[in-house]
C-alpha cells in the first residue's frame, strides 16, 4: 500500500526528473539553451515543478488544456538542489496553531512552498494518495535556472501518445508508456 504522503520519481544515482508545461516559447528557448531563459521564463514568479508525471497530465490535460501549457518538459535536476528545496520549504498552508505574523514570518524565510495534491490515474480520477507539487520562489528559482538543471527534454509527444491510448480505452499500451516512479528518500518534507 503506498503511503498518503510519499515522494515518487523518475530518477537516477544524480539526478530526479520533475515535469512542467509551458507555452511554445518557453519550451523553445529552455530547449535550445538546456536551461530557462529569461525572458520569456519568468525569474520572478512562482515557478510549480512535479515529479509525478500524471499529476502533470491531469494539470495539463496531456498537453491539450491550453497554449501556456502545450509543452511538457522533463526536466532532470540534481539530488542536492531537489533535496535544497525540500530542505528550505514551507506548507502551502498554514500550520495548524501558527498565527498570522508567524505564518508570514515562516513565508518569508521559506522560498519554497510544498502542496501535496491527490495522485491521478490514467483518467485523471483523484487517488487515496497524494503527489508532491514545489513551488520555487527568489532564491529556489535563481538555484533551479542557474544550477541545479542537468538536462530538459520536451516529452510532448509522449503526453500525446498516452493520452490518445487512454481515450482510445487501451488502458494497459497507455500504462506501459509511463514512465516508471519510484519512492524517493529525500531530505524532512514540509
Amino acid at each position: 500500500m503506498i503511503p498518503e504522503r510519499q515522494i515518487r520519481a523518475s530518477y537516477t544515482d544524480t539526478t530526479i526528473r520533475i515535469y512542467q508545461a509551458y507555452s511554445d516559447a518557453i519550451a523553445d528557448a529552455a530547449l535550445k539553451h538546456g536551461r530557462f531563459v529569461s525572458p520569456p521564463f519568468s525569474m520572478n514568479r512562482m515557478t510549480w515543478i512535479k515529479p509525478s508525471f500524471l499529476w502533470m497530465m491531469y494539470r495539463a490535460g496531456w498537453g491539450d488544456k491550453d497554449d501556456g501549457q502545450r509543452r511538457i518538459l522533463a526536466i532532470d535536476i540534481t539530488h542536492d538542489g531537489f533535496n535544497w528545496a525540500l530542505e528550505h520549504s514551507c506548507p502551502s498552508e498554514r500550520p495548524h496553531g501558527l498565527d498570522d505574523e508567524g505564518w508570514r514570518r515562516l513565508k518569508d524565510a521559506s522560498p519554497v512552498r510544498i502542496q501535496w495534491d491527490p495522485e491521478r490515474d490514467l483518467h485523471f480520477v483523484p487517488l487515496p494518495h497524494r503527489a508532491i507539487q514545489i513551488g520555487l520562489s527568489g532564491e529556489a528559482v535563481r538555484r533551479y535556472v542557474q544550477v541545479w538543471i542537468t538536462g530538459i527534454t520536451d516529452v510532448t509527444t509522449l503526453a500525446h501518445d498516452i493520452g490518445a491510448d487512454v481515450k482510445a480505452g487501451a488502458l494497459d499500451v497507455a500504462r506501459a508508456k509511463l514512465p516508471i516512479e519510484r519512492p524517493y528518500q529525500a531530505a524532512t518534507v514540509a
